[in-house]
């Protein structure tokens, strides 16, 4: 099996398979985004416990590669402490963009190496990330 063989079957079992797909119940934060130019939409969720994401989920529809992003991205931050996931969230979009510092090894993330070259699926791969930082912001107001 090749590398990007592999890659493929990892994004694909993410989207056959999501990862904290759902809702959750007493969430803190709530985010909805979308993507107007392809109809991709993500609902997501977190609960927050002394400074970590104790609890994330998203919903939505979309594309393989919105929705597979969406379930990687709640697996790697669960857990997590905010200012990790804030780092993980700046790195992520540095990378997928080549705009910017990757301060941080993105590990499984890099499978969407690809995307670069593709700015309309660079939108769809980003937008559970743009949720997120969507949501980082409000814990800061």
């Amino acid at each position: 099996m090749s590398l990007r063989e592999l890659y493929q079957e990892i994004v694909m079992d993410h989207y056959s398979d999501p990862r904290n797909f759902g809702k959750l119940e007493d969430a803190d934060y709530h985010v909805h985004v979308n993507n107007p130019s392809c109809g991709d939409a993500i609902d997501l969720e977190v609960i927050v416990n002394s400074g970590k994401i104790e609890q994330v989920k998203f919903d939505g529809h979309g594309c393989v590669l919105s929705q597979a992003s969406a379930s990687m991205m709640t697996e790697i931050i669960q857990g997590k402490d905010l200012a990790e996931v804030q780092e993980i969230a700046d790195s992520f979009r540095s990378f997928i963009t080549g705009k910017g510092e990757v301060k941080i090894d993105l590990e499984d993330l890099e499978i969407f190496e690809g995307v670069k070259q593709f700015p309309l699926r660079v939108k769809c791969a980003c937008l559970s990330w743009s949720a997120l930082r969507e949501i980082l912001k409000k814990m800061q107001e």
